[in-house]
């Protein structure tokens, strides 16, 4: 009984084995797809920069001595000459008065030289006195004038010494906070006192490509008054500053490490607004007119760095009930895709799809190629917003 049993158990089970499997239908995602269309788009190519001074120095004292004298607002806007700091000037002024003194004393005794000298000559023209009384009084005026060039020069280092007691602006700019408070010693050349910095107008530096060194020379050769926000930048808080920049500067030479240059754009900053060290984007307003391909945002995947978008292509499929019959079905193809700039919620497609494309618009995280797609509603246009092209919102 139990071989029988075994023997029938084993013929069902190859009948079943046999028998031929139902082909369950694939499964059918619902979308939008998207007609791709060349147009006309304005955007900007965009750098991270930071905002720098165009001269910028430390405040360093030229004599020694107690600071006597703060006689400025930390942060505040300061005049070029403007006095900013006083070092104790009694001694410099001591000194001044007798290096003047001197001057003085070493005049008296040219004169008192020149006087004996002419005396003497006069004498030697009637030879009433000795050569050597004469040659004695001819020296005795050349060491005089000597003299009063030394006293001279004393007199000269004196008051420059009394000059450098008194810190003053070397150009128009902002002050910073003060290193040192009153009655703080300062050395020559060591001691920091402050540093100012130029705040109109104020550079935007950023890198650029080697690859990009000769449009960006072009810019700057060009007449750059004839090309409307060609160079803009965008602060911290995402607003858009409202004056305009010209390039000033490209730097000598390519970084061979990273292949990047440093260009330098300056902008006008009447109320002080930009600060050195603030980061900041540049824009950099494109002027290509040729139709790019523009497709939104959310039809674009990225998988390990790289980026696709999927085409819906019609192809056939076999019936499920009867595999000899064939039916008209729509699948989704992946390709991929290399991306330029992002405009608000859309972005260039530099290759990969062409015009007149049909891609799918969402649903694209459930889909992998060959997936079958019914479209849900007609294919949108591939017309971008005027407002989106042109990347008012982000831009």
């Amino acid at each position: 009984m139990n071989r029988k049993y075994v023997g029938l158990l084993v013929i069902c089970v190859v009948i079943a084995a046999c028998s031929p499997k139902k082909v369950q239908p694939p499964t059918v995602v619902p979308v939008n797809l998207f007609t791709v269309k060349a147009q006309i788009v304005k955007y900007y190519d965009k750098y991270p920069a930071n905002i720098v001074a165009l001269n910028q120095v430390d405040l360093r004292p030229e004599v020694q001595g107690y600071i006597t004298d703060i006689l400025f607002t930390e942060g505040s806007h300061v005049k070029k000459g403007q006095e900013l700091y006083k070092i104790d000037q009694r001694l410099y002024q001591e000194a001044y008065d007798q290096a003047k003194a001197n001057v003085e004393v070493a005049q008296g005794n040219l004169t008192q030289a020149q006087q004996d000298n002419d005396r003497y000559a006069y004498l030697n023209s009637q030879d009433a006195v000795a050569k050597q009384t004469v040659d004695h009084a001819v020296i005795t005026l050349e060491n005089a004038k000597s003299a009063l060039k030394v006293a001279q020069q004393a007199e000269k280092i004196a008051a420059t010494n009394l000059t450098y007691s008194v810190i003053s602006a070397p150009f128009d700019g902002t002050i910073g906070f003060s290193q040192v408070k009153l009655g703080n010693m300062v050395t020559v050349g060591q001691t920091i006192l402050n540093t100012i910095s130029t705040d109109d107008p104020m550079g935007v530096d950023f890198l650029i490509s080697e690859k990009q060194l000769a449009h960006f020379d072009e810019l700057k050769d060009a007449k750059q008054e004839t090309i409307d926000s060609l160079f803009s930048i965008t602060l911290p808080n995402d607003s858009l500053y409202p004056y305009m920049g010209k390039i000033s500067v490209i730097d000598r030479a390519v970084d061979q490490q990273t292949g990047t240059i440093r260009v330098r754009v300056v902008f006008s900053n009447p109320k002080f607004l930009l600060r050195p060290g603030t980061s900041c984007v540049l824009r950099v307003h494109n002027q290509e007119t040729s139709p790019k391909l523009v497709v939104p945002n959310k039809a674009v995947v990225e998988l390990m760095g790289e980026y696709f978008v999927y085409l819906a292509k019609d192809t056939v499929a076999r019936d499920a009930d009867d595999s000899t019959k064939t039916h008209p079905v729509t699948i989704a193809v992946q390709k991929k895709v290399q991306l330029g700039q992002t405009i608000a919620p859309n972005v260039i497609i530099k290759k990969g799809i062409n015009e007149n494309d049909k891609i799918v618009l969402d649903g694209v995280q459930s889909l992998h190629t060959g997936s079958v797609i019914s479209v849900g509603q007609k294919p949108e246009g591939g017309k971008i917003k005027k407002d989106s092209a042109a990347g008012k919102k982000n831009n």
